[in-house]
């Protein structure tokens, strides 16, 4: 039985994997952050050691004596006032456990990134593992934070640890107890009508269950040094609220806003403190198109996602449990001041290049 570590264990996708690797028969040791809600991890046998992953004598506590590394932890806010957090987090947290790992003499570490580290494709197309990474000077901190993150990886991997890097797309599915997570969190404000404006974007929807698969079969089949993309279905935002609206019965939000327009109704409610509830970096995230392709690891690691459908039934269903009754009726102020903003958007999106 392999001795394991997890860190981020208590979270959408680290609560699903804990799950995968018991049924495998590993020997699990979680690294817990203090004070961290751990009710997702109820039925579970493991031992916990109490720490974060940026803090050193608790990460070296931790792969003490274990024969893999599951790397989960990171943090995803895209709130502009977060930017610190995100990168001690994404990349000295890394930084830590790689080290760490390194020094232990792990077997194998499965880091955990994401497709934001790779980036955007081209407006309608498809990236996958080999693109470059192009969106540094947008600033966008968990992109920047994620990609710096897979580099700490691949300097460890280059001074012998063996390492395979797992980019998941935007995941949703079935959450856990309380757990949440930034994709769940759209899905939490699309039922509480908290959109009110879109953009023309687009992105990959992934199931957590699959996900937390694909990390067994990178470490199981990885390739040392290799990064695979668990994706599933490419959507626009448009497609996207219509088949959530479909299933839930809740409307698609109403407005559809040219990216810049978008951009600046964020800056100015930062500057006014105006609470849309939309930052900068979600604004222009939204904008982009983190469309995939998974055929690598659906070639090498014998990945298979499910169909699209089941997934955004079971997190529609989780989700409006996790809620109760506080669905919403209306978009709240912070419509009203984006369909003042999309009346004035319709008329100077005539003049902007899009």
């Amino acid at each position: 039985m392999a001795r394991t570590l997890v860190t981020g264990a208590t979270g959408l996708l680290g609560s699903h994997l804990v799950r995968a690797l018991a049924d495998r028969g590993d020997e699990l040791r979680l690294l817990i952050k203090r004070g961290s809600d751990t009710a997702a991890l109820d039925g579970i046998d493991y031992e916990e050691v109490t720490g974060d992953v940026t803090d050193r004598r608790a990460v070296r506590r931790a792969v003490e004596g274990v024969e893999r590394v599951f790397h989960v932890a990171a943090e995803s806010s895209l709130d502009d006032r977060d930017r610190e957090l995100v990168f001690a987090v994404n990349v000295g947290g890394t930084r830590l456990v790689a080290d760490e790992a390194l020094a232990a003499g792990v077997g194998r570490l499965v880091h955990t990134s994401s497709v934001a580290a790779i980036g955007p494709a081209a407006k309608g197309g498809r990236a996958d593992e080999t693109q470059p990474f192009m969106i540094a000077h947008l600033g966008i901190a968990y992109a920047n934070s994620k990609h710096e993150a897979e580099a700490e990886v691949l300097r460890a991997a280059a001074r012998g640890l063996d390492a395979v890097i797992v980019n998941p797309t935007f995941t949703l599915g079935p959450p856990i107890g309380a757990t949440s997570s930034m994709s769940i969190e759209v899905v939490r404000r699309f039922l509480q009508r908290r959109i009110p404006a879109y953009v023309d974007g687009g992105l990959n929807v992934v199931d957590v269950r699959d996900v937390a698969a694909g990390e067994l079969l990178a470490d199981e089949k990885g390739r040392r040094g290799e990064r695979y993309i668990l994706g599933g279905r490419n959507f626009t935002l448009q497609r996207l609220f219509a088949d959530l609206s479909r299933i839930s019965g809740v409307p698609v939000p109403p407005l559809r806003l040219p990216p810049r327009i978008a951009v600046g109704a964020a800056e100015l409610s930062d500057l006014l403190h105006l609470g849309v509830g939309i930052g900068v970096d979600e604004a222009r995230s939204a904008a982009l198109w983190w469309t995939y392709s998974s055929a690598k690891a659906k070639r090498e690691l014998g990945f298979a996602p499910r169909p699209h459908e089941e997934t955004l039934e079971a997190t529609l269903t989780m989700t409006r449990e996790q809620l109760g009754g506080r669905i919403g009726t209306s978009p709240g102020p912070a419509g009203a001041l984006l369909e003042a903003v999309g009346r004035a958007g319709r008329v100077a999106g005539r003049f902007l290049p899009r």
